[in-house]
């Protein structure tokens, strides 16, 4: 290793440690079972705004589905599982009823657009970088402890700025 380069990772470790390096902050996998969650992220919120949305990937690596029934996130009064649809031209949300089930051996992505968490009474301004604590609670597996980043207003995906 060069001398720049051996100074620059020393500098960049040092900054880490700090906590005066504001890059990018990727959200941890948590594994509870056999359940994997991927990248739990939620977006920032202007200054006032009511709710948010949350995002992530639950892969299921056992032989039995889970299913996916609440949660709770620290900024929030209230967590909700929506799903949107596209009916006669017109897109609606709604919550899940009776959860949302996570087949054996397969994942389900909760996406912008698509079906997602609603995180309901927002007590605070969520800011991009920032990381928010929530849980999942699953019928099977239990109570997941998940942490999630807040990405740009406009993120389309974990790590993607607004387009």
């Amino acid at each position: 290793m060069s001398f720049v380069s051996a100074r620059a990772a020393s500098l960049f470790g040092a900054l880490a440690l700090a906590g005066l390096y504001s890059g990018p902050t990727i959200a941890e996998n948590v594994k509870m079972g056999s359940l994997v969650i991927h990248a739990p992220w939620t977006r920032a919120t202007p200054k006032g705004a009511p709710v948010a949305g949350g995002y992530l990937i639950i892969e299921n690596t056992g032989d039995q589905p889970d299913r996916l029934v609440g949660g709770s996130f620290a900024a929030s009064a209230g967590f909700a599982i929506h799903q949107m649809a596209m009916k006669e031209g017109v897109m609606s949300m709604a919550p899940v009823e009776g959860g949302l089930e996570i087949p054996a051996h397969g994942s389900v992505e909760l996406g912008p657009g698509a079906t997602h968490l609603m995180f309901i009474g927002l007590k605070q301004q969520l800011k991009q970088n920032d990381t928010v604590g929530g849980t999942l609670v699953f019928e099977k597996a239990g109570v997941v402890t998940v942490s999630y980043v807040v990405r740009a207003i406009g993120a389309k995906a974990p790590g993607h700025p607004a387009n």
